[in-house]
């Protein structure tokens, strides 16, 4: 005879909330709303002011640039990945799906670094060649959307490969069995059934692209107007004590993360909530 679960007791649901809430809260709350409090300490003043510096705008269209790039790139790479790993057998599968966890267990730095030793046009591998055909890829946007890429591409994966584990293929089966073929298969019937997913891992490619820092910072040249992104700026503003201008920056890249878990919340049918 199986056993019931346990129920906590009333103390111990109120103790673990009390935890829960206050590590979210001093991890997340707290710093964000002393950040919010800092941009808006002379009211609208030092967004206008961030607004209005050109190395502002031009460091914040450069992050767009780059991040939407690479959100599209490993939206085309992630879902093709996924199909790949759940939808067939192939040798070195294991290796493939290890491969594509490595970015949440390597540091961004050492990102940086490989691309540098790979793609450097001074004493790079692949430089010369890449130098050859009048490409720069180092200390260059092309260099910041590769090093965006590879951080976020497990977002992507891990969103859609759960998905695809649960719907199964049996209505793909059903549609070939019908005269589809592939690509009717997969926008008619595979598509719809992951779109939420494929929605959320964008989402969180998008978010993770915008404030990628470290990865960025090794393969881009930093320089204002130019090659700066957004995250690049606040520290460059901070460490020049324009403190106002960090902040406000810094402020603009969170609601672009909380835009985006927004529009996805307004999207998502009410059926799915």
């Amino acid at each position: 005879m199986a056993s019931r679960p346990t129920t906590p007791s009333r103390p111990t649901t109120w103790l673990l909330r009390v935890i829960a809430i206050g590590y979210v809260f001093l991890l997340v709350a707290w710093p964000v709303g002393l950040l919010v409090q800092r941009t808006f300490s002379n009211g609208l003043g030092n967004l206008t002011d961030a607004l209005g510096d050109p190395q502002v705008v031009s460091s914040l269209q450069l992050t767009g640039v780059i991040a939407v790039s690479a959100t599209l790139i490993n939206l085309v790479f992630g879902v093709t990945v996924s199909m790949l790993l759940v939808r067939y057998e192939f040798p070195g599968k294991r290796a493939l799906s290890a491969l594509i966890d490595l970015p949440l267990s390597v540091s961004p730095v050492v990102v940086g670094l490989a691309l540098v030793l790979a793609y450097n046009t001074r004493d790079g591998v692949l430089g010369p060649v890449v130098q050859g055909v009048g490409l720069q890829i180092i200390f260059s946007t092309p260099g910041m959307v590769m090093a965006t890429c590879f951080v976020a591409l497990p977002l992507v994966v891990r969103e859609v490969v759960p998905v695809l584990t649960e719907i199964g293929d049996d209505q793909e089966q059903a549609a070939r069995s019908l005269g589809a073929n592939g690509p009717q298969t997969f926008w008619r019937i595979t598509l719809p059934s992951i779109k939420w997913a494929v929605a959320y891992g964008v989402v969180l490619s998008l978010a993770r692209a915008v404030g990628e820092f470290g990865a960025v910072k090794v393969v881009s040249s930093n320089v204002a107007n130019r090659s700066q992104t957004a995250t690049l700026l606040v520290e460059a503003k901070y460490q020049n004590f324009q403190q106002d201008t960090a902040y406000a920056t810094a402020f603009l890249l969170i609601l672009v993360g909380i835009a985006a878990l927004v529009v996805v919340a307004l999207l998502r049918p009410s059926n799915e909530k």
